[in-house]
């Protein structure tokens, strides 16, 4: 285990802070960042999911009116 000192001199023993540095500056072979596209699944699945709620409201007033 490795015995580091955090930015403000504090004990950390884990070294997390080292770790968490290279991971936030590794950048990508292109040498820019780039911003991935959303997926669309999760997207779609929320418009089905209120389609079917709106589906399922109006079908509870519609028999409630009869």
């Amino acid at each position: 285990m490795a015995n580091t000192q955090g930015p403000e001199g504090n004990y950390d023993p884990a070294g997390s802070t080292q770790m968490f540095r290279a991971f936030v500056d590794e950048t990508p072979q292109g040498g820019r960042q780039q911003q991935a596209a959303a997926p669309a699944g999760p997207r779609i699945g929320l418009i089905v999911g209120v389609v079917v709620a709106v589906l399922v409201v109006a079908a509870v007033v519609y028999l409630a009116m009869m």
